[in-house]
């Protein structure tokens, strides 16, 4: 073995020892908030709804982020136990389901996506479980078009907010103010843009949880520092022949959620009740 090898070996070794060192420290705080929970605090329970369609970056992103919290219990949440298939194919198995959730939650998530994401918009048996969840929730937050779900359901009226930028311009129709912004945050309403926002946006509740240093931290940890190598992922800096390229993959994607939230938005405003909290 030469220098050269025994080197990245060394750092490999290093780099693996202190991220076991960071999981057993979150272990043990678990296991302190466990024995301490009956007596002074319990954990910090985030409720991740997932469901067929969804985009899996929208949630595994933030979820690395999330099973980096120290004191918190992460439950992926779905109608039944059966392994969620994502829209690349990933099959993602829940922990919860709607039934046997915990009520009331402190971070109640919804991530994003295209046709499945649409079909929820006019699915009373989510938005009735997004409804009441919401009502109770600390924080009430999406990634991607999982705004769109939220809007349906009557959690954002009054709420500035964001979406993925082919559907964002339709947030209004369900009560929201949109804000053109990688995250927006609006009280207790914390909503980001499409995709790779997750982790930005993870961050951000990171913070709310537990502070600006342990969210510097957890940057650090996860050598979170953004390069992309064409440029900003976003309408204003895209070219015009990459703006063309977007029309037939998008424009039916938002005629499919402009339909669905004309649908949601007459039942918002025959129950203006439904989702205020």
């Amino acid at each position: 073995m030469n220098r050269r090898e025994f080197s990245q070996q060394l750092c490999g070794a290093a780099l693996i020892g202190a991220f076991a060192k960071l999981a057993i420290a979150q272990q043990q705080t678990r296991d302190m908030s466990g024995k301490q929970q009956s007596a002074s605090e319990k954990p910090t329970e985030i409720a991740m709804f997932i469901y067929p369609g969804m985009t899996a970056l929208d949630l595994i992103g933030l979820q690395q982020v999330f099973g980096y919290l120290p004191g918190v219990n992460v439950e992926l949440v779905a109608k039944t136990t059966n392994p969620v298939r994502s829209d690349t194919g990933i099959s993602i198995q829940p922990s919860k389901t709607f039934a046997d959730c915990v009520d009331p939650v402190d971070v109640l998530f919804v991530g994003g996506g295209s046709d499945g994401t649409v079909a929820l918009m006019t699915d009373s048996e989510t938005l009735d479980f997004l409804t009441r969840r919401g009502k109770t929730a600390k924080l009430v937050t999406s990634v991607c078009t999982g705004s769109m779900v939220l809007g349906a359901a009557g959690l954002l009226r009054g709420y500035k907010a964001t979406s993925h930028w082919s559907v964002r311009d339709l947030l209004p129709q369900l009560g929201a103010e949109l804000v053109v912004n990688r995250v927006v945050q609006d009280r207790n309403r914390i909503t980001a843009g499409g995709i790779t926002a997750g982790i930005d946006f993870g961050l951000r509740v990171a913070a709310e949880l537990r502070g600006e240093d342990y969210a510097r931290f957890l940057t650090l940890a996860l050598e979170y520092d953004p390069q992309p190598p064409f440029g900003r992922g976003v309408p204003e800096k895209a070219t015009p022949a990459v703006e063309k390229m977007s029309h037939p993959a998008f424009d039916p994607l938002h005629a499919a959620f402009r339909d669905a939230a004309l649908q949601a938005r007459k039942k918002l405003v025959s129950n203006p009740q439904k989702g205020c909290s």
